[in-house]
């Protein structure tokens, strides 16, 4: 899970690049660097840490050239140090590159090279694509780098998104690469990028390239060539984006968070514009369906199970990295993956599992790897969102997903509803501050609820860092109810719906274990039992088909306030990235 980029043109090549990795830190950010050529002079600089202090101490903007690359990391092979931190290069220091992925048979590569006298610098798996290159070019009749990188890729096995460039090549030009992890290309005036995700590009051009896995794209000044594999040139779409820069920036808020959790009034509505028709028909020419995604997606897919099963359809959500190992697909059975990034291995790994079977994809990402292998697509249409922590793609995954069940019309009300739970702050900053010294916290729902139970849990765990688990309310007195103690927290999803009845029950058995209870709840004697309350909408003014998402508004609020009460950044959770690109 790393941000890769790349630079060629008529600017400061380092200050673009710069500039681009600070809207690719979502993707990993323990360590950074920079690579530019100027007349034929390979100025590396690199170290750990995140963009802008890396960036600082060593002065990123100040080397000279108009064409390099650039990548800032999470860790897969080797530790947190400036030696395994990206571009790597070759024993010459003439071939010089950045990698997203992982390269499964590089141990194997690793001991061909030594063998052939290359001495390495670092750890990574990364490192020894760029000594690999070198040795083809040896063999190479030509002493081509382009025949050479070609070459080197065939020997490749995993996954890889590929920014590279020789120093002593007879042209400037950059060479991309990708297989199973995303490479866009952007095509400005004069000038050409590319990068592991379009907001690093939007100050320089609107028009993009999603390249396609096993595609080869050479960048010079004057234009771009993209090829197969086997050197065939191929042909690309151009796609035209309605993002501003802006909407990749914070827009006044502290952190992306905040920004992302109100952007969710509006983006609800870029959700429901999507076209779900293709969609829909599939589904309703299915019994037997498989939903697969992981984290916070599958929460979402969750809930579309429940949605469907209401409907009399066998639907069953699976964990996108165990499906393979306890599910057999058939070609009665539909397949619907949920992924934000539409990179995210283990549901591309699922879904290559299931053979045979239709499958509809749900993604955020245009042009992503999800969108090449699913037989229909639908696009959530949230606009990038930079932290880690999913806020407004599950919203619009649930919009998504209640538009197929229930249709458009009736949730035209979902922006009201959004902005009237936004206005709920100021309690949730008060709950924060009780919760903020925890060391856990259990979350209780039933029915519909559950679920979003589930991603409550999930955000406030990894953001804040304290303990947190979430339960049918039925389940407590099976073996949870053990952990409830004086004065630990259990929040209440008790809207007064069918599932109330049980659940006051479940929230008397735990406040008389000593439990302190925080509801979501429009009902009375639920708020009399609780010693912080969140209101939710009256019965008369809203569907309670769209509860969820009034609760889930107030809940990822209440994680963004504790994390930034414990003094977390809540964009940059610690050991976790944003797109996981790895299984």
């Amino acid at each position: 899970m790393c941000g890769i980029i790349g630079y060629i043109g008529f600017r400061s090549a380092s200050s673009v690049i710069t500039e681009g990795l600070k809207h690719l830190e979502y993707r990993g950010y323990d360590s950074v660097g920079v690579a530019v050529v100027h007349q034929k002079k390979l100025n590396v600089r690199k170290d750990k840490g995140m963009v802008q202090d890396v960036s600082t101490k060593l002065d990123f903007t100040s080397m000279d050239g108009h064409m390099g690359i650039g990548h800032t990391r999470w860790a897969t092979h080797g530790g947190v140090c400036k030696e395994n931190a990206h571009p790597h290069t070759d024993c010459k220091k003439n071939v010089v590159l950045a990698h997203n992925g992982v390269i499964e048979n590089f141990s194997a590569l690793k001991a061909d090279l030594a063998s052939k006298g290359h001495i390495f610098d670092s750890e990574t798996d990364t490192e020894i694509i760029a000594h690999l290159i070198e040795e083809n070019m040896k063999n190479s009749k030509t002493s081509s780098f382009k025949e050479a990188f070609f070459t080197s890729l065939k020997s490749l096995e995993g996954s890889y998104a590929l920014a590279a460039f020789a120093v002593d090549d007879s042209e400037e030009r950059l060479f991309f690469a990708r297989k199973n992890s995303p490479l866009v290309i952007g095509v400005g005036k004069d000038e050409l990028l590319a990068a592991s995700d379009i907001p690093a590009m939007l100050k320089y051009t609107k028009t993009f390239v999603p390249l396609e896995d096993g595609d080869v794209a050479i960048l010079t000044k004057s234009g771009y060539k993209v090829y197969s594999l086997d050197g065939k040139e191929v042909s690309r779409k151009q796609m035209t984006v309605d993002w501003t820069a802006e909407m990749a920036q914070k827009g006044g808020y502290p952190y992306f968070m905040e920004k992302e959790i109100n952007d969710q009034k509006h983006f609800i509505n870029e959700s429901l514009a999507s076209d779900v028709t293709a969609a829909k028909s599939l589904i309703d020419q299915y019994e037997n369906i498989h939903i697969i995604a992981c984290g916070t997606s599958y929460h979402a897919g969750l809930m579309f199970s429940y949605l469907l099963g209401e409907r009399g359809m066998s639907a069953q959500a699976y964990i996108a990295s165990e499906y393979p190992y306890i599910v057999k697909p058939n070609k009665n059975t539909l397949v619907i993956a949920i992924s934000q990034s539409g990179e995210t291995a283990d549901v591309l790994q699922a879904l290559r599992y299931a053979k045979g079977c239709k499958k509809i994809a749900i993604t955020n990402v245009v042009g992503s790897t999800i969108t090449t292998i699913a037989d229909c697509v639908v696009f959530i249409n949230a606009g990038p969102e930079a932290g880690v922590a999913a806020t407004k793609t599950f919203t619009c995954q649930l919009g998504i997903i209640y538009k197929i069940i229930y249709g458009k019309e009736k949730l035209e009300s979902l922006s009201s509803l959004i902005e009237q739970m936004l206005k709920t702050e100021k309690k949730v900053k008060e709950i924060a501050s009780a919760l903020a010294k925890s060391e856990n916290i259990f979350f209780i729902a039933r029915g519909k609820n559950v679920p979003i139970a589930y991603e409550a849990s999930l955000k406030l765990k990894e953001i804040t860092y304290i303990h947190s688990e979430a339960y049918p309310g039925g389940e407590l007195k099976h073996g949870p109810l053990s952990l409830i103690s004086e004065g630990v927290p259990i929040i209440a999803i008790a809207p007064d719906d069918e599932t109330l009845a049980k659940l006051f029950g479940n929230i008397k058995e735990a406040k008389s274990r000593g439990a302190k209870i925080i509801s979501l709840t429009n009902n009375l004697d639920v708020q009399k039992e609780s010693d912080f309350s969140i209101k939710l909408p009256e019965l008369s003014s809203i569907d309670p088909m769209l509860y969820p998402f009034a609760m889930i508004i107030p809940l990822q609020l209440l994680a963004y306030h504790v994390s930034v009460l414990k003094g977390i950044n809540p964009d940059r959770p610690r050991n976790l990235a944003k797109s996981l690109t790895v299984e």
